[in-house]
This record gives C-alpha cells, sequence and structure tokens, in this order.
C-alpha cells in the first residue's frame, strides 16, 4: 500500500500562500492543484512562496493548465501558438513551485480520424518539449482521461500519449470513466484495472495522480460534477483499488463544495493515515 495524498482542485485563497498553505492544513488536506483552468491569477513571486510553504508543510503540489492549452491543434495558427504560451507558462509556474507535475486536456479531433489527431497531439507536444527541455522548464505533463466519448481524451488515447511519451503521466479521472462506461464504476475492480495499466506505464517512483468526484452523464458524456452522494460514484471502491497498489496516490477532488471533499478525504482516512509524516 502507498502513501496517499487527498487535496483539492483549487488553491482555497488567493489572499497570500501563507493564507493558503494555513487553509490546506486546517482542512487536512496533502495536496492541492493549482487552479489555471479559466486563466493565469498566480505569479512568480507567489508560486515561489506557496511552493516553499508546500514543502515545509508536506503538501503536494500539481498545476492544471488552462482549457485552451491543448495540443494537436489543426493548423499552427494564433491558436496554436497561444495554446504552447499556456502551457509553457503552466510548466514555469511548476518549476517555481516544485509542483509534481503539469495536467492538460488532449484536444479535440477537430473531423480528423482518432489516429491522426492523436499523432499530431503527440508530435506538437515533442515540439513543446524541446522548448521547455532550452528553459529548463521540462517538467512531467499529466494528459487527463475526458469524459466525452466522441472526443480525444479516451482511457485508451491517454495510455497511448503517455506510453509514447517518457515524460507525459495518464491521469486517471474516475468520475469522467464513471460517465463515459454508463455508471460501470462501482466495484474495486474497475478501479483497479485502470490502476493496472497506468501502474505498467508510470515510472517508479512516480505517484499515481488521480482526479474524483461524483459525477451526472447522460448517453455516456459527463454533464456536470456532483455533490458527493448525489450520484452513484463511491470514493470506497478507489480506496480498496489504491491499496492493492505499493505506488503512492495524489488524489485531487474536483467536487463542487468543502462538504464532499471531506466526505471523500474521510473514507481515503485508511490509506492517508500513511500519508506525509
Amino acid at each position: 500500500m502507498g502513501e496517499i495524498r487527498v487535496g483539492v482542485a483549487r488553491v482555497p485563497s488567493r489572499e497570500s500562500p501563507e493564507a493558503a498553505i494555513g487553509l490546506l492544513r486546517e482542512r487536512g488536506y496533502w495536496a492541492c492543484e493549482i487552479d489555471f483552468e479559466g486563466g493565469f491569477w498566480m505569479d512568480y513571486s507567489w508560486a515561489e512562496r506557496f511552493g516553499e510553504l508546500a514543502r515545509q508543510a508536506g503538501i503536494a503540489l500539481s498545476v492544471h493548465a488552462p482549457i485552451a492549452g491543448f495540443m494537436g491543434h489543426v493548423k499552427r495558427d494564433k491558436k496554436q501558438r497561444m495554446a504552447v504560451g499556456m502551457l509553457d507558462h503552466s510548466a514555469g509556474i511548476a518549476v517555481a513551485c516544485g509542483a509534481e507535475l503539469v495536467v492538460f486536456h488532449p484536444g479535440f479531433l477537430l473531423g480528423r480520424e482518432r489516429e491522426a489527431a492523436l499523432n499530431d497531439v503527440a508530435e506538437q507536444l515533442g515540439e513543446l518539449r524541446e522548448r521547455l527541455e532550452g528553459k529548463g522548464r521540462a517538467v512531467p505533463f499529466g494528459v487527463e482521461i475526458m469524459g466525452r466519448v466522441r472526443e480525444l481524451g479516451t482511457a485508451e488515447d491517454v495510455f497511448w500519449l503517455s506510453a509514447r511519451l517518457d515524460w507525459v503521466r495518464p491521469v486517471l479521472d474516475f468520475a469522467h470513466l464513471h460517465a463515459v462506461t454508463d455508471g460501470a464504476f462501482l466495484e474495486a475492480e474497475a478501479f483497479a484495472d485502470v490502476l493496472a495499466a497506468a501502474d505498467g506505464l508510470l515510472e517508479p517512483d512516480a505517484p499515481f495522480h488521480v482526479h474524483f468526484s461524483d459525477i451526472a452523464y447522460a448517453n455516456r458524456n459527463e454533464t456536470k460534477h456532483l455533490s458527493y452522494g448525489e450520484g452513484t460514484l463511491r470514493a470506497e471502491p478507489l480506496r480498496d483499488a489504491l491499496a492493492r497498489f505499493d505506488r503512492p496516490a495524489t488524489v485531487i477532488s474536483e467536487s463542487p463544495n468543502e462538504e464532499s471533499h471531506q466526505a471523500i478525504r474521510q473514507i481515503l482516512a485508511g490509506v492517508e493515515s500513511r500519508s506525509p509524516r
């Protein structure tokens, strides 16, 4: 059984790094994903101080890049250049705060066959990596499993990209997986199968990076995150599946409220008790 760090998908205060870390510690979290989905709000000095305090507190950090920061554009146009800039800047913030990885979305089919779209994503990620290496920003990237069956981001897509690019890791979003399988993630075995696939791709010391919340869905597509208990996805099977692996894990709650975060954290407490000392 590896160490489990449970955290949240948003920095709980933008007032100051000290206020944010204070709230994370007060609420019992050992991880936090910096929320840039809607845009950048943290500068480098804020990130450096936040990272320093997080290290002192034993809190693992990750960065979620802006939604528009995806690769695999059909045209090398302004949108593609802006996406590269977003991922570049996300990596810079990750270096500044010592984040474990940068989470990003895999993009869209944009009228292409899946194989062609994936090859375009991989090619553009390779070009991005060269740029980041030249700037000292070559941090691991995590590609997220998405919640729409007719776009890029299936588990198979994410595992393919992670196998092809050794600096890209799978981000296991079990809410999305529950949605696209029409609610199939009810038992530990379903969770363990996905974890086993990721385990075979990750470098030895890299943690599983997991997104989790209850979820609403229709026609095998996500519709919205729910308060914990309103849907059918539960944390107990995740807890039991994680217990089968020696690999550490970072579990990020994407729930819409604090009560739900705490419910998930408490269910995972049996393994979370092995978290930072």
